[in-house]
């Protein structure tokens, strides 16, 4: 899900004098609000991914992905997962799920001493078809939004070259930084920074959902793992 864990740019200029920094870059974003907003910066990339598993067991993993309390060491991003809503439609037969999803706050460690704040409260919605065999999930942040949006979509659905036993994965990711649009090479490195952490993120998360996929496999041969 969302997973951009915050990490230190490691600029050097910025680690000789965080003090100074911190000023520079409060002072960047009192320009930003007094002074009028510029054209915002989007960093948006999407991402696909097969699975060598029925579309069944790779959705049930992807339950099963923050569940699993094995899983929170390479999860580590993420620190807690409530279910907010489960709602089925009878006349579709579509399975609605909203969960609230807590993690580290994204972004560089100067900017986390802007906003004070370490954490970020996300949404993600979710929609199951079992009769098209497609899963849907949404994710936004609902925290935070005034220095960054995130905005997040997976869909699983069949391999169209094996629907019965390949599953495709399709991610699509956009992050916007706000405060630094007024230094807009700032603003660009960040959003770069933060587009590496969520592709590295979410190969742990693919990593983790094969783990699931491999066991689930075996449990239904009567296997143990």
């Amino acid at each position: 899900m969302l997973i951009c864990k915050v990490h230190e740019l490691g600029f050097g200029e910025i680690q000789k004098n965080e003090a100074q920094t911190v000023k520079y870059l409060m002072f960047d974003w009192l320009h930003f609000f007094f002074c009028g907003r510029r054209n915002r910066m989007v960093r948006a990339y999407s991402q696909e991914h097969t699975y060598n598993h029925p579309w069944e067991r790779v959705t049930a993993a992807s339950w099963r992905k923050f569940a699993d309390p094995e899983n929170k060491r390479t999860l580590s991003h993420i620190l807690e997962v409530d279910t907010l809503s489960h709602r089925l439609e009878p006349s579709s037969g579509k399975l609605y799920t909203t969960r609230a999803i807590t993690i580290h706050a994204p972004g560089p460690w100067f900017l986390r001493k802007i906003i004070g704040q370490d954490i970020c409260h996300c949404v993600e919605s979710t929609v199951v078809d079992a009769k098209s065999r497609s899963m849907q999930l949404a994710t936004r942040n609902i925290s935070l939004q005034k220095f960054v949006e995130v905005e997040e979509k997976i869909r699983y659905e069949p391999h169209p070259e094996n629907r019965n036993g390949w599953t495709i994965c399709r991610q699509e990711t956009s992050i916007r930084i706000k405060p630094l649009s007024a230094l807009a090479s700032m603003a660009e490195k960040i959003e770069q920074r933060c587009v590496e952490k969520f592709q590295h993120n979410s190969a742990k998360g693919r990593e983790v959902m094969e783990r699931i996929c491999k066991y689930l496999e075996a449990e239904s041969r009567g296997f143990s793992v």
